[in-house]
């Protein structure tokens, strides 16, 4: 049922999921509003919390109806934890400003698509398109391939364990965009994904490394095997730079594009090897 419902998800996604009606993290923004202590441990209950909710509900529906309204469910909390649709109208509207040379506009899209790890502010223009392209290359990663390795790995608790990343995610969004980096640092979020983002941003990797132009990719991939201390948001984005490193990056509107046309294309190759495994494992 994994494979089935991932599919319907994706292809829903891709047609509906244009504004932040079917997203998670604008749904959790009236919890989060209520929190007032920052630390490790509020972190790691309401994230469990989420989890166990998650988990209760699944529970309580399988075997009805041929499992037809677990299905359903599998589905509505797939569409509600893969996908950016809000991200996606901020980059479409980048490039209509960057079209029309609207700076300010631009800027104020800018902002938005690099609202996590942010822009140095004395960069040249090269230097700032290749964190946009970064940034780009990450919400790829964020929103759609760790929730699609979370919803696969976790076989029958797949959505429990995809809503448990999805609320991560949300509540260090909101916390970049709401409270200050002190709060930020207290609540551990940074901490959290840092350790559970370790093995999808190394599947992410090899797979823009044998995409892309990967002489030097695939030695900086295996060297990152060993390294547990460089954010995962550096090593990902590196492993992607090598392979678009023949691509110039000096057209404020190509671009951004190049590096979101390789990251749908990682995206869908690791959806069909997904499938693939999956049918060889029916087989067998």
């Amino acid at each position: 049922m994994t494979l089935f419902t991932l599919l319907l998800v994706l292809a829903f996604e891709r047609l509906f999921k244009q504004g932040s009606h079917w997203q998670l993290d604008y749904r959790l923004e009236r919890v989060f509003r209520h929190v007032r202590s920052y630390s490790f441990w509020v972190t790691a209950g309401m994230t469990i919390g989420a989890i166990l909710v998650i988990m209760l509900c699944e529970r309580a529906l399988t075997g009805l109806f041929f499992n037809l309204p677990l299905l359903i469910y599998w589905i509505a909390v797939g569409l509600l934890c893969i996908g950016a649709g809000p991200t996606r109208l901020h980059y479409h509207a980048y490039l209509q400003a960057a079209s029309r040379d609207d700076s300010a506009a631009r800027q104020a899209m800018a902002d938005e698509l690099t609202l996590i790890h942010g822009v140095p502010h004395d960069c040249d223009e090269e230097a700032f398109l290749r964190e946009l392209q970064n940034a780009l290359l990450w919400i790829n990663f964020r929103f759609y391939l760790a929730p699609l390795f979370w919803f696969i790995v976790g076989g029958i608790w797949g959505p429990a364990l995809l809503v448990g990343y999805a609320f991560l995610r949300a509540w260090q969004a909101w916390l970049a965009r709401r409270c200050t980096p002190r709060q930020r640092l207290l609540s551990g979020t940074d901490t959290i994904l840092h350790v559970i983002d370790w093995v999808p941003v190394r599947l992410a990797g090899i797979a823009y490394a044998l995409l892309g132009h990967g002489e030097k990719a695939l030695p900086a991939w295996f060297a990152s095997l060993g390294d547990l201390k460089t954010s995962q948001y550096q090593i990902l984005t590196e492993l992607a730079q090598f392979s678009l490193a023949r691509d110039p990056h000096t057209d404020k509107v190509k671009t951004p594009k190049i590096a979101v046309a390789m990251a749908k294309k990682v995206a869908f190759c690791i959806v069909v090897v997904v499938a693939l495994l999956t049918i060889y494992g029916a087989l067998l």
